[in-house]
């Protein structure tokens, strides 16, 4: 299979992101022409993944002086005192701005991992490995990094770019069918807000998708999903207007897991499918989409059996804890909740266009799921 490369790039950012089967082939080499400098390597790595590819990824670093670190993935790592005490570690090993931190894992190793290295000297480089569905298609382009807090997540955080991206394939065959559903809510969302004609071939292929043994299908999916991304990314690195588009769902979403204490019980992906319904919903409710869409996309969740509402994981007296959560997400830029709804396939609502209060918010949960 050809390995795939995409460059993120704009006046100021600039890397490749490498996809295909054995693209992890390339991370000597990549490391050692975008951190000609780097002398130490500090592997940050998923605990779950297959020794087999842990060791590969050893292996091609072994001509560097390299610090392993292994963690659980789970939203408890994302933690400022977690995130402190790595790099009290790092430092003691006189880590500096030329060496490099490598995350291999899913998006909470690399947020985490990539938090680090924002703040570690003000910036060391940065190399992302990303070893899951949602991962390869998301959380491993543009930017984002970060850790939470008691009172939400990823509200302590920074943008901060890698120097590269490799996304090996091969990686996607341990998964489980639960961690391809919670990447599929990511490649489904970019369909939604932007592309039409990934939609329709997202109808065809989903359950494809879904089994993740066909790895051209795959190998689509990601690289449609990463040029989605990169298209807002690219346009508003900062989340400052466009790129805002990419939180359809997430508003739900984050209040879902923060509501669920970050449990097990529903995952990212779990909770963003769940809550680009209910924004789906929420739009037909205002009148901004049509009921046909509606069914179109909800056709999807019933093929493929996806999560697709809150009563499995709350009971109905605990919607309000939702609603609590979504009044202090990130994107609020006043005491309303800010939300990006759907017009169409492939078309929202602005950015900053569609705001409720909390006691609306709290009303409207309850009517729409």
């Amino acid at each position: 299979m050809k390995i795939h490369k995409i460059v993120l790039k704009n006046k100021d950012i600039n890397y490749p992101i490498f996809v295909g089967n054995g693209a992890l082939k390339l991370l000597k080499n990549k490391i050692k022409s975008s951190c000609p400098k780097t002398q130490k390597i500090a592997l940050i790595l998923d605990r779950n993944i297959p020794f087999e590819y842990k060791k590969k990824i050893k292996k091609q670093l072994s001509s560097y002086k390299t610090f392993v670190k292994e963690y659980l993935p789970n939203e408890n790592l994302k933690s400022f005192s977690k995130a402190n005490f790595l790099i009290e570690d790092l430092l003691k090993n006189n880590f500096n701005r030329n060496d490099t931190i490598v995350a291999a894992g899913g998006g909470i190793v690399g947020d985490f991992a990539g938090f680090v290295a924002s703040i570690l000297k003000r910036g060391v480089n940065f190399v992302n490995i990303p070893t899951t569905l949602l991962a390869q298609v998301d959380s491993s382009i543009g930017g984002k990094t970060g850790v939470n807090s008691k009172n939400g997540k990823n509200l302590i955080g920074s943008f901060y770019q890698p120097k590269l991206v490799i996304s090996e394939l091969s990686f996607l065959e341990s998964l489980k069918k639960r961690d391809l559903i919670c990447g599929f809510g990511e490649i489904l969302k970019y369909s939604l807000i932007n592309d039409k004609l990934f939609f329709k071939w997202i109808k065809k292929n989903s359950s494809i998708i879904l089994r993740g043994k066909d790895k051209n299908i795959l190998k689509y999916a990601i690289i449609k999903s990463c040029k989605n991304k990169i298209y807002f990314v690219t346009a508003d690195e900062k989340e400052k207007s466009k790129r805002m588009l990419l939180n359809f769902g997430h508003t739900f979403a984050h209040g879902i897991e923060a509501a669920n204490d970050f449990s097990k019980k529903i995952n990212h992906g779990e909770a963003v499918l769940i809550g680009m319904l209910l924004a789906t919903k929420l739009s037909v409710k205002k009148k901004l989409c049509s009921k046909k869409t509606l069914l179109e996309i909800e056709k999807i969740y019933e093929n493929n059996n996806l999560p697709s509402s809150l009563q499995k994981y709350f009971r109905k007296k605990d919607y309000k804890k939702i609603a609590d959560f979504m009044a202090n997400d990130k994107k609020n830029n006043d005491n309303r909740i800010n939300l990006i709804l759907l017009k169409s396939i492939g078309k929202t609502t602005k950015p900053g266009s569609f705001k409720m209060s909390l006691k609306q918010m709290r009303n409207i949960i309850k009517k729409i799921n």
